[in-house]
């Protein structure tokens, strides 16, 4: 039997709102290409399910972390080109010209490790400069940009295919900074002219939303590809049209009546204040579901609303589930991310319980967790 069979915790990765994720963002950017962001395990949606679909929606370019995330889908037969957003270091030129993966560069040292490899194998690798605008984190300042692209000519087994760039603040109300980073990186590209640079981009999710003028010759969409929201200051309404493509789901494997006054889970941290029924589920923090979650979330059980009681441990959570009493059993479904009924929980509730963001609620689901495909 396979763990995906028997193991009752799941997160189901519906592809037809991947499909109509996609044709939203593509009807925004119109005929630009859109390279979806995969990393991560595809946001913790599973990159082997999306990067599949998306292959056969025609999208061929996806973005990813680093090598091993790359590798990993070619030994699943995922022929695509790969782009490699975080900076690689020298050292990794052999595995990236191996596998033709287009890697971001912004150093010498970088372009000349991956120049001589592709010389010796006999190849001819494609990069893309990164420049930093703003973020703040990898790439060329604007003014080190051409002194870069002429040091880059002395190797012809070099191809710098793209000029890119990044957004820290896209998905804020006000794009007054944005805006600006998009004035820097025009300058750039005005004198890049002649150096045979094929692709400029820059437009993440945010940006395909709220900064069209970003658009340029391709768009690298990440967390909007899955359904979520890149913020709630997003001021284009066709936001509200994506459509999560994750629902994480359990069962009650027990269920106790609990007097009133029982301190429940480790420390006690909750303690009954009737004679309660409480329903057990196989999810903790082993899976994703964050500790500090504990005594401060809710999941649905027959589209209603049980509030999680005690502390999160690593493997299994408690549920009140009182208010059903004579209706749950061993064995229901528990929602724990997604509809039932006329009820939601959402990757965003979760995160401003917590104070972060969607990205970190999904991507933090465990590998433990088999990924569902469901069309």
């Amino acid at each position: 039997m396979s763990e995906q069979s028997i193991r009752l915790t799941k997160a189901f990765v519906n592809l037809h709102h991947l499909t109509h994720n996609m044709r939203l963002l593509q009807e925004l950017v119109g005929s630009r290409q859109l390279w979806p962001c995969i990393k991560a395990d595809a946001y913790g949606h599973g990159a082997t399910i999306i990067a599949r679909h998306l292959t056969s929606l025609g999208y061929t370019t996806f973005g990813i972390a680093d090598f091993e995330e790359g590798m990993a889908l070619v030994q699943e037969g995922i022929q695509a080109t790969y782009i490699v957003l975080s900076e690689p270091l020298p050292e990794h030129a052999p595995a990236l010209v191996a596998h033709s993966f287009e890697s971001t560069i912004s150093t010498f040292d970088m372009a000349e490790a991956l120049a001589r490899e592709a010389e010796r194998v006999g190849k001819r690798i494609a990069v893309h400069v990164k420049v930093d605008t703003g973020m703040g984190r990898l790439g060329l300042q604007p003014d080190s940009v051409r002194n870069f692209l002429e040091h880059c000519q002395a190797f012809p087994a070099l191809h710098i295919r793209g000029i890119m760039s990044h957004f820290p603040r896209a998905d804020e109300r006000d794009k007054e900074y944005s805006l600006e980073q998009l004035g820097r990186f025009r300058q750039v590209l005005a004198g890049t002219q002649g150096y045979g640079i094929e692709v400029r981009h820059m437009a993440n999710s945010a940006a395909i939303f709220d900064l069209p003028d970003s658009y340029f010759d391709a768009a690298r969409p990440g967390i909007a590809i899955y359904g979520l929201h890149p913020s709630r200051e997003i001021a284009n309404s066709r936001v509200n049209e994506l459509k999560p493509v994750l629902e994480w789901k359990t069962r009650i494997v027990f269920l106790k009546e609990v007097p009133a006054g029982m301190g429940l889970s480790y420390g006690h941290a909750y303690h009954t204040k009737r004679q309660s029924l409480i329903a057990t589920v196989p999810v903790g923090y082993g899976d994703g579901l964050s500790r500090n979650l504990s005594n401060h979330c809710t999941m649905l059980v027959h589209g209603v609303r049980c509030r999680q009681v005690g502390r999160i441990t690593m493997d299994l959570t408690l549920l009140d589930v009182t208010a059903l009493r004579g209706k749950v059993q061993q064995g229901d479904e528990v929602v724990i991310i997604g509809r039932q009924g006329a009820e939601e929980v959402t990757a965003d509730e979760l995160a401003q319980k917590l104070g972060t963001i969607n990205y970190e609620i999904v991507t933090c689901i465990s590998h433990r967790v088999p990924r569902i495909p469901i069309s």
